[in-house]
């Protein structure tokens, strides 16, 4: 007996399924999908959410010292002229920045590594869409984990819905709890 679900596909094919619906999990917190599926998706998001919530506070707030270029009323570079040049003009302005210690740092790889990239599309600026990309390994420590940080484990409820109408294949919910 296999020690996981095949779900009807090749190992690359599959891989690639769970690493894409675990990532939208994530990001959107909840999604309809089969039973098989979701079982499979709930025990790599638990883990993901794991690892966020043991390394979330493993970090230390470091104070530096940082070139910015200075910028005018619209938001752009300031330019002065300089033997005839135009150069931009840096401020030097000071940070502080979280620098995650090492065990943290191999986290967010593995989780790098994982999750496919999201992107978030703006339409809120008059009819032109921005497209962001966003940081989901951020988004894991800096929300989700404190979010969980007092819980052990069952960080996702699967709920049934019925079947699909196609081919009856029982439909769930799964979601962040």
């Amino acid at each position: 007996m296999a020690g996981y679900r095949k779900l009807g596909r090749t190992s690359s094919q599959r891989k690639a399924l769970l690493r894409n619906q675990v990532t939208n999990l994530l990001f959107h917190g909840k999604m309809i999908t089969t039973e098989a599926k979701a079982k499979e998706i709930r025990s790599i998001a638990e883990k993901m959410i794991t690892l966020a919530v043991k390394e979330k506070d493993n970090y230390e707030t470091v104070t530096v010292k940082a070139k910015v270029a200075r910028k005018d009323k619209d938001g752009k570079r300031v330019k002065e002229v300089v033997d005839g040049k135009k150069v931009t003009v840096f401020d030097e302005v000071e940070k502080t920045i979280k620098k995650d210690k090492a065990s943290r740092l191999h986290a967010r790889r593995q989780m790098q590594a994982f999750f496919y990239p999201v992107k978030k599309v703006d339409t809120s600026l008059r009819g032109k869409k921005a497209v962001k990309e966003v940081d989901l390994v951020a988004k894991m420590f800096d929300e989700i984990a404190p979010k969980y940080a007092d819980r052990k484990g069952g960080y996702t409820r699967i709920v049934k819905i019925g079947q699909r109408k196609g081919d009856a294949a029982l439909e769930v919910l799964i979601e962040l709890v």
